[in-house]
């Protein structure tokens, strides 16, 4: 069987390299492996369709919005740029450090203009299996068949998702083309972007009908099929409803190729409210820990999770292990890693604002930095590690620099020239002030880029039973959960708040702030549930679609600049200040309003001019 499923890998790149050098879509490649071969067992469908789920566009640890590059891995070539099927470890080219989210080395990459994602070597390879399995009913029984048909569906449904958010409307083809056909035939147009979410609903309803209440981990199952539903119909209610006040006009978008009719709007929120309600009973929160912080923190690390809807699994063994422990710690508490991605401020500052300074102004001062945790909600100190915070038996040592006194207000003094403030800075952690080492551990400083520059780690999936010895590269195994049931609530949340359902909302709502730790609301609002959503999936890659969606990035990141969380030792008194300053990297985030929409890549226009009219401004 491993010599099977690796010949079907072989096969499926050669179909995307076929594909992609073709003047169609969808055109058959000449080297597939015979039915006979794939379709003899269940074992033989399944391992062909592991092939087609490792090129789902999962946006998981190793996900590049700006695409990346294609990639050589044990002698094979990938050309999935942005999806990583390879084994790269660059953890911190994320949305997140694009959105304010956190910053980094490469925060503020511009990735409105896409990467060129066009998975129709993918999408063939499930017409292909769409069309076979009725065929092969006498060897495989006809509950087997229709089972992995209902996964068929999921999958194409997922493609199409991921073209969707991006193009908006694109061709729909769900049948293997006929490569003898004539070239007007197999040079297809775009269909509407209202009927290309339509076709995503449709085969992911054909999914939920089809597939079994369970399955394996990493593989889809009825519910999954809803989930999946609940996300990509709230898109579509968003692109409606918000897409019809804020847009790029021109021939597309009069068209209907990007853009849907804003009456749309209900009949979709209410899709997304009916899938996110039908996973109600068969899944539930995360709750094995009365330690609310502990428990929050266990959400993305525990196997078996009731939570966990669908996950994406890796391997040391298999050559797929990721490196997000090594990437988002300090060196300081790695084999021989280093950070590069750092929580920002504002993003702490959705929990409310830190208690940093007194009624007159003036700095607070604190005994020792850990107590600037006091009174934090759970769910905060498990995404965030905090200056104080522990992890593998080592303090986050996260100091900015001494003041040798300090008098004035914060405001005051931030807004000084920085040669003008009396501060002791260095540029690395071995320089000392009067005995008292200036710079932490754990930063921040300006001296490279592997300590933090705004005062904070990424605590989110990090696994802190790791021994620090064996964090590094390619080490990390732990799943990424691409569906979980905390984001089926919020899914519900927001849908039944733009159906005018408030009481639904805030039950949901009220859910996760339970689990959170967090005081339960009394009322809800639409900003409220999209504030709730921003706290609870921070760093899922959740946020970069939220403000697309909601057509709201060109305002949010509009020559946007975030904020760090400075801690400093004041030395004449023994005590420690915050004072909340420009994040170190004082980057500047923007987002043109064209790229709510991405560019149909220019090299698939050139082999099919029926993709045109491109999307407006491109």
């Amino acid at each position: 069987m491993k010599s099977l499923h690796k010949l079907i890998i072989a096969v499926s790149i050669g179909v995307g390299a076929t594909v992609s050098s073709c003047q169609k879509l969808n055109i058959p490649p000449t080297n597939i492996v015979t039915p006979d071969v794939i379709y003899s067992s269940e074992a033989g469908v399944k391992s062909f369709l592991a092939t087609i789920y490792r090129n789902l566009p999962i946006e998981d640890f190793k996900y590049r919005p700006d695409g990346g590059e294609d990639v050589d891995v044990n002698g094979v070539h990938y050309s999935h740029p942005g999806f990583n099927p390879g084994n790269p470890w660059m953890n911190f080219y994320n949305s997140a450090s694009v959105t304010g989210e956190e910053v980094g080395p490469y925060g503020g990459m511009e990735i409105g203009s896409g990467f060129g994602f066009w998975p129709y070597g993918d999408i063939r390879n499930v017409n292909t299996l769409i069309a076979e399995l009725p065929k092969h009913v006498a060897t495989l029984t006809q509950p087997t068949v229709n089972a992995l048909l209902g996964e068929a569906h999921f999958l194409r449904a997922y493609y199409y998702f991921g073209m969707a958010k991006r193009y908006g409307g694109v061709p729909i083809i769900a049948v293997p083309q006929d490569p003898g056909a004539a070239l007007s035939t197999l040079q297809v147009h775009r269909d509407k972007e209202e009927a290309t979410w339509d076709f995503i609903g449709a085969e992911l309803d054909l999914g939920f009908q089809m597939m079994p209440e369970s399955s394996d981990a990493g593989r889809a199952n009825k519910y999954v099929a809803a989930a999946l539903k609940s996300r990509a119909m709230l898109y579509a209610a968003c692109v409606a409803k918000y897409g019809s006040v804020n847009f790029v006009d021109g021939q597309a978008r009069s068209s209907g190729l990007v853009g849907i009719p804003a009456a749309k709007a209900a009949t979709y929120f209410k899709a997304a409210y009916d899938a996110a309600k039908l996973l109600e009973g068969h899944y539930s929160l995360y709750n094995a820990n009365s330690d609310k912080v502990q428990n929050f923190a266990d959400v993305f690390l525990k196997s078996g999770s009731p939570e966990n809807i669908f996950i994406k699994q890796y391997s040391i063994a298999n050559n797929t292990a990721h490196s997000w422990d090594a990437t988002m710690s300090p060196r300081y508490m790695t084999a021989n890693a280093l950070s590069r991605s750092y929580p920002t401020l504002d993003l702490v500052q959705l929990w409310g604002n830190l208690q940093i300074t007194n009624d007159d102004g003036t700095p607070k001062r604190f005994n020792n930095r850990a107590e600037i945790m006091q009174g934090l909600e759970p769910r905060l100190l498990a995404t965030i590690y905090f200056p104080g915070a522990i992890l593998r038996g080592l303090t986050f040592d996260m100091q900015r620099g001494i003041y040798p006194s300090f008098s004035g207000t914060a405001a005051a003094e931030v807004a000084k020239q920085p040669n003008s403030r009396s501060y002791i800075l260095s540029g690395d952690t071995k320089t000392l002030y009067q005995g008292k080492q200036v710079i932490g551990f754990t930063g921040p400083w300006t001296g490279g880029d592997e300590l933090t520059r705004t005062g904070f780690y990424v605590r989110k999936y990090v696994d802190y039973n790791k021994p620090q010895a064996s964090v590094d590269l390619y080490r990390s195994e732990q799943p990424w959960i691409d569906l979980r049931y905390g984001e089926i609530l919020l899914n519900r949340a927001e849908a039944a708040m733009e159906l005018g359902n408030s009481a639904d909302a805030l039950t949901s709502i009220n859910q996760i702030r339970e689990r959170a730790g967090a005081t339960l609301y009394a009322s809800i609002d639409l900003d409220k549930v999209r504030k709730e959503r921003r706290m609870e999936l921070a760093f899922e890659n959740q946020y970069y679609w939220d403000l697309k969606r909601w057509r709201i990035a060109d305002v949010v990141l509009d020559r946007a600049h975030f904020k760090g969380l400075m801690p400093y030792y004041v030395f004449n008194e023994n005590k420690y200040i915050f004072l909340a300053e420009p994040e170190l990297f004082n980057r500047e985030y923007t987002f043109q309003k064209q790229s709510y929409y991405e560019p149909i890549p220019g090299g698939e226009i050139g082999k099919n001019p029926n993709l045109l009219p491109n999307n407006p401004n491109y």
